[in-house]
């Protein structure tokens, strides 16, 4: 009799378990409303820090407004010093510092949304958009096509089976968020006249929106899909003029270089040839 009690509990547990809505929260600052020059993109001496913690805290809390069970937030940005456990909403986890490169995908998420973020290299009518280092890299492409932050960790979560639900940022970030995931729910908070200068909402509005933009993508739980590239996969870098490559670089592991400032690694996965080239670097 005890064993045809503790049989079913253990099937349930595993049940409730696999139906545990959990977010991960990438964040950014370059994305966040009322930051537009890069000056105000440091934790020291800016008002960033509190927008930030602003506009997470209200996405967090439009995840659990539409059901999520837990909520997790990487400190993306910079050397992810920029937020404090003092001011994070208090049923949300904070992850500081610097990510493996799998970005913890390996922990199963349920989805991916991105807070503050900003669009790729290259692209016009966007507020400093980069592609994961301003002053470092011209262009980054994946399989030939122009690639940033956004597609980089969608393709990695993807191969974890973890699709990409919501995004904050400026339009065009939401514009790219678009082509990969139609079903993800974007948060416009600011536009581009510029490159350093933006027609913005206000903190207050720009939270609103959020947290009703995060609620509303929980619904898109099953709906949205996995990021998937399909291999071989190559990953192609052109670094400023400021980064020539080294004299050395042809000798790097599983690295081709192509000119001057140009190097190509491949990969089975996007999380491989992504892997081959932080790996050296």
């Amino acid at each position: 009799m005890m064993l045809r009690l503790i049989f079913p509990c253990i099937v349930l547990t595993s049940v409730l378990s696999a139906q545990q809505k959990r977010i991960f929260v990438i964040t950014d600052a370059e994305g966040v409303a009322g930051v537009c020059h890069q000056h105000q993109t440091d934790p020291q001496g800016t008002d960033m820090p509190e927008l930030l913690h602003g506009e997470v805290n209200a996405a967090v809390q439009g995840f659990f407004d539409g059901g999520a069970d837990e909520v997790i937030v990487w400190d993306g940005h910079g050397a992810g010093t920029n937020m404090s456990a003092t001011k994070i909403h208090p049923r949300a986890r904070l992850i500081l510092g610097a990510m493996p490169l799998n970005m913890t995908f390996d922990r199963k998420y349920t989805a991916v949304a991105f807070v503050g973020q900003h669009a790729m290299g290259n692209v016009q009518n966007a507020i400093m958009a980069h592609s994961f280092n301003s002053l470092g890299v011209q262009y980054m492409k994946v399989n030939g096509k122009p690639v940033g932050e956004i597609d980089i960790r969608a393709e990695i979560a993807g191969e974890f089976g973890t699709p990409v639900i919501f995004l904050s940022g400026d339009q065009a970030a939401a514009d790219e968020l678009k082509v990969i995931e139609p079903n993800a729910v974007s948060a416009v908070v600011k536009t581009a006249i510029g490159r350093n200068t933006c027609d913005s909402l206000s903190a207050v509005a720009a939270r609103q929106l959020i947290q009703q933009k995060a609620k509303e993508s929980m619904s898109k739980i099953g709906v949205a899909k996995p990021y998937v590239v399909k291999g071989p996969i190559t990953l192609e870098l052109e670094f400023t003029t400021r980064n020539s490559l080294p004299p050395d670089a042809k000798n790097w592991p599983a690295a081709k270089v192509i000119d001057d400032r140009t190097v190509r690694y491949s990969g089975a996965t996007v999380l491989e040839a992504w892997t081959r080239y932080r790996g050296y670097r």
